[in-house]
């Protein structure tokens, strides 16, 4: 996939297919079934966690797959795909954009977001998409060659846990300000909002708990 065949994604739904860890449907062919689904249902793309999930979805659809993996190093805020090996291995397990946490907190090692950006371009020729929470993050991650950001962390790091995602105010901004396409992510919970989130100026929107996240839907149920 390349920066021109991202237009197969504007104005799309994008859906996250992921699990809590405890979970049964933390299992890589219900992960890869929810992606077919989606698939099949029209959905354009879909955003798929740990390189064993990513996979079991690659082996079911041919349609774009957003990868990422969480990790959490100890001593660092930083968990999506936080290091480049990281991104190689999802790389390799057939993902076609690699999301990266591109907030402005310290990275393992002291690997810089440039050069990881640059080095899944040039090592793993895949795009990126950059998770950030601020503005301040949005512009660094652009600048810094990011092919995509999305408001993923917003609500999510210490600088942002007072504000409750979606943040339609920060897609606005970013809309405005970056000449790279914005994706709206994080909070999304009905058709209406997605809708709202393109109209203000999104390429696309990612929805996952809404659709996909049973357990926490069912525990909304039972409280």
């Amino acid at each position: 996939m390349n920066k021109n065949s991202l237009q197969s994604l504007n104005k799309s739904l994008i859906v996250s297919c992921q699990a809590p860890v405890e979970s049964p449907l933390h299992d890589p062919y219900v992960i890869a079934a929810m992606a077919k689904a989606a698939i099949l249902s029209g959905v354009a793309a879909v955003r798929i966690d740990t390189p064993a999930h990513i996979t079991a979805v690659r082996q079911k659809i041919s349609t774009p797959i957003i990868g990422l993996w969480k990790q959490q190093i100890p001593g660092y805020d930083v968990y999506i795909t936080p290091q480049f090996h990281h991104a190689e291995a999802i790389a390799k397990a057939g993902a076609d954009i690699i999301a990266i946490d591109a907030t402005l907190r310290e990275r393992p090692h002291q690997e810089q977001l440039t050069t990881i950006i640059t080095r899944i371009h040039q090592e793993l020729g895949k795009l990126v998409m950059a998770d950030i929470d601020t503005i301040e993050a949005a512009i660094a991650a652009a600048n810094a060659g990011a092919d995509i950001v999305g408001t993923t962390l917003y609500g999510y790091t210490n600088q942002t846990k007072h504000l409750s995602p979606p943040g339609f105010q920060l897609l606005a901004e970013m809309v405005e300000k970056l000449q790279v396409p914005v994706i709206c992510e994080g909070g999304i919970s009905s058709p209406e909002m997605a809708k709202q989130a393109l109209k203000i100026g999104a390429f696309a929107v990612v929805v996952g708990t809404d659709i996909t996240g049973i357990d926490a839907k069912l525990k909304a149920y039972l409280r």
